[in-house]
């Protein structure tokens, strides 16, 4: 009987190419690898494997989920990797920085890829950036950065630790200073920590879980929250999307504090077949309900923010429409 139903499968396939063309990865082998545009031991390196502990469950045939940390042009190695290098088959899926669609948008040289032909499988994780300072530093706020210079560690020019700096900078009349070449938050934290620099960003839930003991000192504090809004945790701290005096800052705050409608998400490459392109979105939507994974996440301290993959593929194509106006003003800002 199993000979025969494997007789049955093969001539069905061959009868049918595009079903070949689509089948399962468990069907083609049993490994899936997500490869996470940051160093290990970041939030997207937690959400990542995290997915690869249950995602396999939700899969025919269980496979195997690996992760593989990709870092590089602030994340932007592991999008241009997973787009045009990876096999389209469902066997490859990637994380990277939120701001995966401006940095297109403002044609960062870096970027070889279309966000909007990546196939996005589901948010897991939210987008809540934080800037924070040692207690050593002469500027304690945002406020007083603008008549203080401030060393900041940069982990990349597609990275929200070095852009948001930058843009404040013209906009608000900052005086932050990128130091650049930090692969990530953990190495940024670290070298605020030795004093190599004043400042650094991070991950909300990196900064409240991995310093806690810090943040109850007073040796750190929270200056800004990348986000339209203030968190319910940080009701002191002002959120990008309050920043600037004038309609053309507002709009360019209000247009980095939007990629947490992005946040840590999970996408394919381009050109993925559709029927697996839906068994992987079936399969991050089962799991984000599943009790085991929500135990798990738990227990990892790491916050859920789930969305459908269509969800954020809307989001990548509003960012991607911006205006050219806008889009000149951050060039400018930016040298690109």
């Amino acid at each position: 009987m199993r000979i025969l139903a494997s007789l049955c499968l093969a001539a069905s396939l061959l009868a049918n190419p595009v079903a070949a063309q689509e089948a399962t990865p468990s069907a083609r082998g049993s490994t899936i690898t997500i490869y996470v545009g940051n160093t290990a031991g970041g939030t997207y390196d937690l959400y990542a494997r995290l997915v690869a502990r249950h995602l396999g469950n939700f899969l025919p045939g269980k496979p195997t989920i690996l992760v593989e940390n990709m870092p590089g042009a602030g994340s932007l190695r592991a999008a241009n990797f997973v787009y045009g290098v990876a096999p389209k088959n469902g066997t490859a899926l990637g994380i990277i920085s939120e701001n995966i669609a401006i940095e297109q948008a403002l044609k960062n040289p870096g970027v070889q890829y279309d966000a909007s032909k990546l196939t996005w499988m589901a948010r897991v994780g939210p987008a809540a950036a934080v800037h924070v300072v040692w207690h050593t530093a002469k500027a304690q706020s945002i406020e007083e950065a603008k008549t203080h210079e401030m060393t900041v560690a940069g982990t990349g020019p597609g990275n929200l630790a070095e852009v948001i700096p930058l843009l404040l900078n013209p906009l608000l009349g900052t005086k932050f200073k990128v130091i650049r070449g930090y692969p990530a938050s953990l190495e940024a934290l670290l070298a605020m920590e030795r004093g190599e620099v004043e400042g650094a960003s991070a991950n909300w839930t990196t900064i409240k879980v991995n310093k806690k003991e810090l943040l109850a000192q007073g040796k750190l504090k929270v200056i800004l929250q990348d986000l339209p809004t203030r968190l319910p945790e940080l009701p002191d701290v002002p959120a990008l999307g309050e920043l600037g005096d004038t309609p053309e800052a507002k709009q360019l705050t209000g247009l980095y504090a939007s990629v947490g409608a992005i946040g840590r998400s999970f996408f394919g490459p381009a050109g993925l077949p559709p029927a697996t392109a839906e068994q992987m979105r079936t399969a991050f939507s089962a799991m984000m309900v599943d009790s085991d994974f929500l135990a798990d996440a738990q227990k990892s301290n790491l916050d859920l923010s789930p969305a459908a993959g269509e969800t954020v593929q809307a989001s990548v194509t509003r960012t991607l429409a911006i205006s050219p106006e806008t889009i000149k003003r951050a060039q400018d800002i930016f040298q690109r």
